[in-house]
């Protein structure tokens, strides 16, 4: 299986605070937030760190590699992606510790497990870049 929702997703819409991760993700690059104060990363962009509450944010790149932390198997999913079933939809947590939720592509439903080792990927949305993950080989 390699994608089974290959062209999809659609396109992000971009907002001032989520600008410059999606304008990086077009260039392949997996952006996090980090709390100046603290140096701990957080995911999804916000406009205040969840640590501090504070506004100084930097971004840094990640290399996205992780592990896969909790994942559904989806047969039937809504419109549009009703008739591309079965797909992956795993939190997967980097190794910075942050968790995002996304597809994990080029693995087989009865592959998948908790724990695997994924890296990061890119799947076409539209204009943008959109962040997936694949098990690592």
């Amino acid at each position: 299986m390699s994608d089974p929702l290959a062209g999809l997703r659609p396109a992000p819409i971009p907002t001032n605070i989520t600008e410059e991760f999606w304008n990086a993700a077009k260039n392949e690059e997996f952006l996090l937030q980090y709390c100046s104060e603290t140096g701990q990363a957080q995911f999804f962009p916000r406009p205040v760190s969840v640590f501090t509450g504070g506004r100084a944010l930097e971004w840094r790149k990640s290399d996205g590699n992780g592990e896969v932390y909790s994942f559904t198997i989806t047969r039937r999913g809504p419109p549009p992606f009703r008739d591309a079933g079965p797909y992956i939809i795993a939190t997967v947590e980097l190794d910075e510790g942050v968790r995002v939720m996304s597809n994990v592509i080029d693995c087989e439903p009865e592959d998948m497990k908790i724990g695997m080792k994924v890296e990061l990927a890119w799947a076409e949305a539209g204009d943008y870049k959109f962040p997936v993950f694949r098990p690592v080989s």
